[in-house]
């Protein structure tokens, strides 16, 4: 009884130590997680290019896009493997029941057990043969011709995938930074506001301003803290839905590191060979063209006649041996050309042709329709880009002026020569004016990812 209760009591201790050493690690697991996403008080520097590095490794759609690609690929490759002759090494034991009778074996033997099935050889019969066999067709080749065209669209939507995806991130990083810079013009302007509360206090007890300044002032105080409450709340979803596309954890720390000067505008002209050139969905289009095209080469195909060619070498003998009864040689090989001819299928062939054909003029008008859309998609983008281009010195402007416009308003007011509303006007156009010039950043950078999106890259 001691040494069971001892027994028993080690077993439990063991197990107890087992389930502990398991919940440790399964709690260590989310803190390495985490230790490896964001190191404590370091937030995480990113640049576009590697906010775009990062998503590329973690988006679904892109991940499924490479995927149907790398699928298409292998499909490509055993295409090309099925036009090669196939080898296969075939060994076979076989054993037949004797009829009683004795025959001719045909291996020097005089006379050896007939087997009851007609269909074998001998009673013992042993194969070991090498066989290569290749077929020889329209067919084939015209399934080699799809499968190439077939990999090739499915890289180009891999690249169509990848552009979305590079316009995504890039709309999500530059709108962050603008709701960051917001939240700073909205602290700047509270506390400017709160400024002003003061000032006018100081106006009012001294008889220079109505009770009336005063009100409205903290009134505007209080209108730029719900502001400011309003811009950290919008910042930290754009941070959030950024950090969901590029962090395993979406609260993990970072900061964003752009230049300041956004990059400039390819010429109309670069924009329209690059389109030419590198338009993914255009190679799609063309692609499944071709694709289509090598359809209705295979459905012609089964028209013609296939080409069989076999070789056979190895034993087909009634001994498992190389040399048989008498010297007898064993080893041997045998050679075949087939050729099938199509005869009769019922229209099958016809029907098949037909449905070819017709995916064929689908592919035809896809590629025409892809070919308007991207013109017009064109000059729609670069409109758009060059317009927000134009655009960002005239809000740069129109914040400086407003700066000095307040500047200079509040200190109108100080000497008594400016309403309370002309300071408030002053306050709300600089506001303004800030959150403008944030809003054009991110339409210049969101118009030239949609851009790079037809022509891929949009450096000069």
């Amino acid at each position: 009884m001691k040494r069971q209760s001892c027994f028993f009591f080690a077993m439990g201790f063991a197990l107890a130590g087992l389930l502990c050493g398991g919940a440790g690690a399964r709690a260590q697991a989310p803190a390495q997680n985490q230790a490896h996403a964001a190191p404590s008080g370091q937030p995480v520097i990113l640049t576009l290019d590697e906010a775009i590095r990062r998503a590329e490794s973690s988006d679904v759609s892109y991940a499924s896009a490479v995927a149907v690609e790398r699928t298409a690929a292998l499909d490509r490759n055993i295409a090309y493997g099925n036009l090669l002759p196939s080898v296969v090494y075939h060994n076979q034991g076989l054993y037949t029941q004797p009829n009683g009778l004795l025959n001719q074996a045909g291996q020097g033997v005089s006379a050896q057990p007939a087997p009851r099935f007609i269909a074998n050889n001998a009673v013992r019969e042993y194969a070991s043969q090498a066989s290569v066999d290749e077929t020889l067709g329209v067919a084939k080749a015209a399934t080699v011709l799809r499968a190439q065209a077939l990999a090739a669209q499915a890289d180009a939507e891999r690249e169509i995938a990848r552009r979305g995806l590079v316009a995504a991130v890039v709309a999500l990083f530059y709108q962050s930074i603008a709701a960051d810079h917001k939240q700073t013009t909205a602290e700047s302007s509270l506390r400017d506001a709160a400024e002003f509360t003061k000032l006018t206090q100081e106006r009012e007890q001294a008889r220079e301003a109505a009770h009336a300044d005063a009100i409205k002032a903290e009134l505007v105080e209080q209108q730029r803290t719900r502001e400011l409450q309003d811009a950290r709340a919008a910042a930290e979803k754009a941070r959030l839905e950024l950090g969901v596309l590029l962090f395993a954890d979406p609260r993990t720390a970072f900061a964003l590191s752009a230049p300041k000067t956004p990059p400039a505008l390819a010429s109309r002209e670069d924009v329209a060979a690059a389109a030419a050139k590198n338009n993914p969905e255009l190679r799609s289009a063309l692609d499944a063209l071709a694709a289509s095209n090598a359809g209705v080469m295979a459905a012609w195909g089964a028209y013609l006649p296939d080409l069989g060619l076999n070789y056979t070498y190895g034993i087909d003998a009634p001994q498992f041996a190389a040399n048989g009864p008498d010297g007898v040689r064993n080893l041997g090989y045998s050679a075949m050309v087939t050729v099938d001819i199509p005869l009769w299928n019922w229209f099958n062939t016809q029907r098949r042709v037909k449905q070819s054909k017709i995916a064929r003029n689908v592919a035809k008008v896809s590629l025409d329709a892809t070919q308007r859309q991207l013109i017009a998609r064109l000059d729609e983008a670069y409109t758009e880009a060059a317009t927000a281009r134009d655009e960002l010195a005239s809000l740069d402007l129109s914040v400086q002026t407003a700066a000095e416009s307040l500047r200079l308003t509040r200190m109108a007011y100080a000497n008594g020569e400016a309403t309370v509303l002309e300071v408030v006007d002053a306050q709300n156009t600089y506001v303004a004016a800030g959150n403008a010039r944030e809003d054009g950043r991110v339409r210049y950078e969101t118009a030239r990812a949609n851009l790079q999106t037809l022509t891929g890259t949009m450096e000069p």
